[in-house]
């Protein structure tokens, strides 16, 4: 894979094991799949899987890396929503979240529906999750993921989630805010994510996620979880973003992102010139020669209290 020496000069300083983070990127990323425990019991779903030769995934009971050639979209137990291809990388954030049963949760852009899905079965199919997705072609497949997948406690909107914290403030005892993002995580998967990268693109992308973020916050109740994360490298759109909430609101406290079996790299506190807060460091950075995934950044935020 050429990566643009741009992208190469730009993250080389940040980067741990800057060689072998390359060398990951050009290994083809194998399909991994989630049961869905709304459609069986793990033993059950999985007994119905006897062609496939599976590696589990360490620190998620319910996930396994196929290793032998599998076409999963082609497959029944895939129709029938018993198992989900989702990349591991992303079914991090929910379990960082880890909502409970009878929570309400707010799923800020949903689409299509991995990590909603995803919490859905945390939550043993109780409580309510707000799966919204501001961009109305997304919303079908959104809805077709989740009957699929045999959701029955998600609720669909299609609205700004930029406006969602005057809508619905101080609501949900859990916020998932997975923004979109500049896709640089992605190119194991997709080489085509760096085509259209640019500074300027992730300058403007910033803009959103800042927020984005900050309108989820106004709908967290006090004492509730917020879990942030993108699929990208760029420290703006990552610890930028975070550190805008945490410096304008003192009832923002960042928790560390543990997850027993997955290596982390922990947030920066500087970029250039810019300085972040120093609790950054509590932040995870994901990178594919730790746990053979994509790129990822996922922080934790509590809310301490009802000023905001």
């Amino acid at each position: 894979m050429q990566l643009p020496d741009k992208f190469l000069n730009r993250y080389k300083p940040i980067i741990p094991d800057f060689d072998q983070f390359i060398e990951a990127l050009n290994r083809p990323l194998k399909t991994v799949i989630r049961l869905n425990t709304l459609k069986g019991e793990k033993e059950e779903i999985l007994s119905l899987l006897f062609d496939y030769q599976l590696e589990p995934i360490p620190w998620y009971p319910l996930a396994y890396r196929i290793k032998n050639d599998i076409h999963i979209g082609n497959r029944l137990e895939h129709f029938l929503g018993l198992v989900y291809a989702q990349e591991a990388a992303s079914m991090i954030p929910p379990l960082i979240l880890d909502p409970k049963p009878q929570e309400k949760v707010l799923d800020i852009a949903a689409a299509p529906g991995s990590k909603t899905t995803q919490m859905a079965c945390l939550m043993k199919n109780t409580g309510l999750i707000v799966a919204n997705d501001s961009n109305r072609k997304r919303i079908q497949p959104l809805i077709a993921n989740l009957d699929r997948l045999g959701t029955l406690n998600v609720v669909v909107t299609n609205k700004k989630g930029e406006r969602l914290g005057e809508l619905m403030p101080k609501f949900f005892d859990r916020v998932l805010v997975d923004v979109p993002c500049s896709l640089e995580g992605m190119v194991r998967k997709n080489t085509d994510a760096l085509i259209r990268w640019s500074e300027s693109n992730i300058i403007r992308l910033s803009m959103l996620q800042k927020a984005l973020l900050v309108s989820a916050f106004r709908t967290l109740k006090p004492g509730g979880v917020l879990v942030y994360s993108t699929c990208t490298i760029a420290p703006e759109e990552n610890e930028a973003v975070v550190s805008f909430l945490l410096e304008r609101n003192e009832n923002a406290q960042l928790e560390p992102v543990k997850l027993p079996g997955l290596i982390t790299r922990p947030g920066l506190t500087q970029w250039h010139r810019s300085r972040f807060h120093p609790d950054l460091v509590k932040a995870a950075r994901i990178y594919p020669q730790d746990n053979d995934t994509e790129s990822f950044f996922i922080a934790k935020i509590k809310k301490l209290n009802s000023n905001v």
